[in-house]
């Protein structure tokens, strides 16, 4: 891929690991909330948080009303209580997929303008990003809940392309979700690396990327 002139790269669960984050808080949200419980018990609703959260993709003020109505609790919180938590918290827990800084300073070192595009709150996207210490690798970072725009909506990819400076079909866009990242950044003319996580591929879908990988260090060898 030597005329590659950029690279996009989706957040979570590419660069940033959201399983272990989301797994990190929900034991602390378990612990600090429904400390009666057993420590089976305990790891059992922590199990049931995973499940219901759906790998983020679900209405939050939706999940935390489910929540709210669903736990064992001694003294139930409101949805607007336990969303009250999570955007306090939630930012913490956040842990860096693995390979991803040196995957990372990889790209960099080899001159590529870097991007990230990520849906989600603006506050809530960059604090994982600070914590993470990624902001000083990317010359733009488009949010979607800061500029209106959510994945795969073809505008949040145009935006980023024009902030990023290079051409469409020479930009690499590598992300999990087969919807969000693979197909939304096709249709925006962008070639795209899928790294599988969570998110079977959908057969119907027309876009291909160019490549599958189970491991961020993998795209070392492609660039």
């Amino acid at each position: 891929m030597r005329e590659v002139q950029g690279l996009l790269f989706d957040l979570d669960n590419t660069l940033m690991d959201r399983d272990q984050t989301f797994r990190s808080f929900s034991r602390a949200f378990v612990g600090e909330f429904l400390s009666h419980l057993s420590e089976e018990q305990a790891a059992q609703v922590v199990e049931d948080m995973i499940v219901r959260d759906a790998d983020g993709y679900r209405d939050k003020d939706g999940f935390f009303a489910e929540l709210s109505g669903v736990l064992p609790w001694e003294k139930a919180l409101s949805a607007a209580e336990i969303r009250e938590y999570y955007d306090e918290t939630y930012i913490r827990h956040g842990a860096i997929m693995k390979h991803a800084v040196e995957t990372l300073e990889y790209c960099k070192q080899r001159g590529y303008p870097l991007g990230l595009v990520t849906n989600g709150s603006r506050d809530i996207q960059y604090g994982k990003i600070d914590l993470l210490g990624l902001r000083g690798y990317f010359r733009t970072i488009v949010i979607s809940g800061e500029v209106g725009i959510w994945k795969p909506a073809p505008g949040i990819y145009q935006l980023a392309l024009e902030r990023l400076g290079t051409p469409a079909d020479k930009t690499l866009f590598i992300g999990d979700h087969p919807v969000n990242d693979i197909e939304g950044a096709a249709r925006a003319g962008m070639r795209t690396i899928w790294l599988k996580r969570n998110h079977a591929w959908d057969a119907s879908l027309k876009a291909e990327p160019v490549a599958a990988i189970d491991e961020l260090d993998e795209l070392q060898r492609m660039i």
